[in-house]
Order: structure tokens, then C-alpha cells, then sequence
């Protein structure tokens, strides 16, 4: 890993954070799964499966709005077969001001209206299964939008009960002008 950029570095701990849960996945629940439902061992599909990702709002438009969607994906669900794509890899699809191009989810249980309805996703994972094909969506659990319930919550009162769920820090002070914790402009931050 040497001389990679700070982007590259953490796309590969990404990686390994994802290859490190699914080996722990495989690990627990295979055997549980094999031994109680299965006669013989599950294949480990995700070792030889061809992956997919799909940023949706750049894939297909299919109403006519200029962002790709839902009814865009499900459209090329043959197309994605034919290539021989075993996985959809669907990127953040959930609700979101889009500060972070999707990833601060302020809404786990909802669908961007963006990119179309829960209906809209059920008729997508539906049309993969079909096909043999499976949905994987892109989880962000290390953190939330600022627009969040939860983050909300935490940061309306020092006695919140969700307080702790965040990390609160005081800014600093320079040159008389309160600045944030932590800027993109931060020296601690820039070699990223």
C-alpha cells in the first residue's frame, strides 16, 4: 500500500470492513443455516459471484426527471443478466439531503422519492430473484445525515438519550473566530 492516496487507502478498508463482516457472516451463520435447514454445506456464492454496483442516479432515467431510478435498474435487469451478473450492488437508495451523494441517510426505512417507492424496490428485488440474481444494498452504518431522527435527538439536548450515539466536541477558537471541531480545511484532515 505504499504511496496511495488517503482516498485509495480508505476504499481498501472499506474493502477489508466488507470481506471481514461477510467471513464473519459465513462463519456464524452457514453452519446454523446448514446444519438445521440444509443436508450439506452452503456454497459460499459470494467467493465466485460477479458483483455489480449501480450509483443509481447515474444508471438509467426512466421517468424522465434527469436522475436514474429504480424503474431505470428494473428496465436492464435482463440486460445486467445477460452480461452475467450474479449481484446488484445497489449504492445508497435511502432517503438523503445528498450532501454526501447518498451516504448520509437520513431515513433507513424509506426510499428517496428520487429514485422511485418502496413499491418500486420491491418490484426491483422481485425482477432479480427472477432472474437469479441477487440484491445487495450499500448499508452505511458508521454514520447518519445531520437531518437523521437520531442525530436530531442527540444534539437538541445534553441529556438526550441519544446523546452518546454521536461524538460532540467543542470548535476551536482562532483569531477570536469560533471554527468547527473538524473542517475540510482541518491540517489534521488535509493529507486525505
Amino acid at each position: 500500500m505504499a504511496s496511495c492516496s488517503g482516498r485509495s487507502y480508505l476504499l481498501y478498508f472499506i474493502s477489508r470492513i466488507y470481506l471481514t463482516y461477510i467471513t464473519l457472516f459465513q462463519s456464524i451463520a452457514f453452519p446454523l443455516l446448514s446444519s438445521s435447514t440444509m443436508s450439506t454445506p452452503l456454497h459460499p456464492w459470494w467467493k465466485s459471484a460477479t458483483v455489480y454496483q449501480i450509483y443509481p442516479a447515474s444508471f438509467l432515467d426512466a421517468n424522465g426527471d434527469g436522475t436514474g431510478d429504480l424503474a431505470g435498474i428494473i428496465a436492464k435487469l435482463d440486460y445486467l443478466k445477460n452480461l452475467g451478473v450474479d449481484v446488484i450492488w445497489l449504492s445508497p437508495i435511502y432517503r438523503s439531503p445528498l450532501a454526501d451523494m447518498g451516504y448520509d441517510i437520513s431515513d433507513y426505512e424509506d426510499i428517496d422519492s428520487r429514485y422511485g417507492t418502496l413499491e418500486d424496490w420491491d418490484r426491483l428485488l422481485e425482477g432479480a430473484h427472477t432472474r437469479g440474481m441477487k440484491l445487495m444494498m450499500d448499508l452505511v452504518v458508521n454514520h447518519t445525515s445531520d437531518e437523521h431522527a437520531w442525530s436530531t435527538a442527540s444534539k437538541s439536548s445534553k441529556t438526550d438519550p441519544k446523546r452518546d450515539w454521536y461524538i460532540w466536541r467543542p470548535g476551536k477558537v482562532i483569531d477570536e473566530k469560533e471554527l468547527p471541531p473538524q473542517s475540510i480545511n482541518s491540517k489534521s484532515i488535509s493529507h486525505i
